[in-house]
């Protein structure tokens, strides 16, 4: 076993001298535990010096005001109360005492936490229905009882598992480097304690709007106040033969993933079909399990039309490094046993097949139920449907965008989170806007690849720094307007970037 790894800058208990402490924050340690002093105007704060998402380092992320926001997926805290603001962080961060002697700061003990700053209902209905069991699902119904919103809320989710961090099935979880226990978003015990009816495994057939009630599977009617739709979307499956074989997978669920781990643990090769984010995240984790994969994708470089041609071919080149093998331009048309037949004529071995060629929103429930559909279900500013006291939240949701002036839907996990935080406080009356910037991060191999704002089109990409240096910034421009930065290893530029695009449209 590792040594532990010593604690970090000054030993706060002993006190740093106000002279010391320069800038907006300074990294030290209490005992063992590191620890991060903040400074807003003639105010000191110390909190936990790492991210309570994925450890993330704090000290090098941004502050904004009263707000810390984390550098590695930019999950945000309040430096009062230590309550995560913003996913994809829920719990809270532990704070600290801060005394003054003299000219010294000093830090010797944790605080109760304190009392969250939040609004609580303004207008608090009796009972809320929630259909769906990811990201938007789960931030929202947590949010709500963290407004103190005491009615009931039903949570309705088609899959098996209670709400895990999807990510985490592409990435670590799959490639073998994080335990099982990672997954859950919040530990089962947390809907007990919170009053949270999670229903797993159930199917909603319909909505009854007039009525204002959900009627399930079995012929059972649950009647909400209010409802938020948030049935997220579903891989697309390829209409070519084989394709409905055991070692052909999809990935999107708790059980996809352990059906696709127990597939490689007797593979030799696999074939990927897909060569965008989902698709080349499986061929890492995969080759972190020693498995030969080749990757097949229509497209001739990976991942060119979100991210452009010079990083399409670093992309290609980081997985070629490390034994992917390509086949672009191309795709399958068949899957005879374990073997996939290209479009050009070659085949391919392959003891296990996943296809991750892209998802579509579950739109049937909504359209079924008469909600304006425009590409996803149409939403206004907060997050509501056409029809009063339905809103909708996650994959499915098109919203009108401040940052880009377009309506737009984006399957971004952190953007589902937070739909879901905003239409929780909306379902209680608050009338928040939602103008979160869009963010996501794609992990390959130990190079990260963060992306925030929205660019579909652009007519210039300005690069600052090295993309094969692994040390770069880059900004899609339309008319020379920056719409979207992608960046490696520039993680405060990334949040400065993101700052910027919310100030812009404010």
């Amino acid at each position: 076993m590792a040594d532990q790894q010593a604690p970090s800058g000054p030993d706060l208990t002993q006190g740093v001298a106000l002279s010391d402490f320069t800038g907006a924050m300074l990294l030290g340690h209490v005992g063992d535990e590191d620890v991060l002093l903040v400074r807003s105007g003639a105010d000191i704060f110390a909190i936990d010096a790492h991210c309570s998402h994925y450890h993330g380092p704090l000290a090098e992320g941004l502050l904004e005001g009263e707000t810390v926001h984390c550098p590695w997926h930019h999950a945000c805290f309040d430096i009062r109360t230590g309550e995560a603001t913003a996913a994809p962080a829920f719990n809270a961060l532990a704070v600290w005492k801060v005394e003054r002697e003299g000219d010294r700061i000093i830090v010797r003990e944790k605080r109760a936490q304190p009392k969250l700053r939040v609004k609580g209902p303004v207008d608090a209905p009796g009972s809320i229905v929630i259909v769906g069991g990811g990201g938007a699902g789960f931030a929202a119904a947590e949010m709500l009882r963290r407004q103190d919103y005491r009615g009931s809320i039903v949570m309705l989710s088609g899959e098996a598992a209670p709400p895990v961090d999807r990510p985490n099935l592409s990435k670590d979880f799959l490639a073998g480097s994080a335990p099982e226990d990672w997954l859950p978003l919040k530990p089962d015990d947390f809907y007990r304690d919170a009053a949270i009816d999670l229903k797993l495994r159930t199917e909603v057939k319909s909505i009854d709007t007039g009525r204002r009630n959900v009627v399930l599977a079995g012929g059972e009617t649950l009647a909400y106040d209010r409802l938020l739709l948030a049935t997220g979307a579903e891989p697309v499956r390829l209409p070519i033969p084989g394709a409905d074989q055991p070692h052909v997978h999809v990935l999107r669920t708790v059980d996809d993933c352990r059906a696709i781990i127990a597939a490689a643990s007797g593979a030799r090769r696999a074939v990927v079909i897909g060569a965008s984010f989902i698709g080349l995240e499986v061929a890492a984790s995969l080759r972190a399990r020693q498995i030969e994969v080749h990757v097949v994708g229509l497209e001739q470089r990976p991942m060119e039309r979100i991210l452009g041609p010079e990083m399409g071919d670093f992309v290609r080149a980081l997985h070629e490094e490390h034994g992917v093998v390509f086949h672009l331009g191309d795709t399958v048309t068949a899957i005879e046993g374990k073997r996939a037949r290209l479009k050009s004529g070659p085949v391919l071995d392959a003891d296990l097949v996943v296809v991750g060629v892209g998802v579509k929103p579950r739109l049937a429930l909504a359209e079924a139920a008469g909600l304006a559909i425009d590409r996803g279900v149409t939403v206004d500013a907060y997050l509501e449907t056409s029809v009063p006291g339905i809103y909708a939240a996650g994959d499915i949701a098109r919203w009108p965008d401040p940052h880009s002036g377009e309506t737009i839907r984006v399957e971004h996990w952190v953007v589902a989170e937070r739909q879901g935080q905003t239409a929780a406080r909306n379902m209680l009356g608050q009338r928040e806007v939602f103008d979160a910037v869009p963010f996501f991060w794609s992990q390959h191999y130990d190079v990260p690849i963060n992306y925030v704002g929205h660019a579909e089109q652009w007519d210039e990409i300005a690069v600052d720094g090295s993309i094969a240096g692994r040390d770069c910034v880059l900004r899609y421009k339309r008319g020379g307007r920056v719409l979207a930065v992608a960046s490696i290893y520039r993680d405060l530029d990334s949040l400065k970037a993101e700052v910027a695009m919310e100030r812009a449209s404010a």
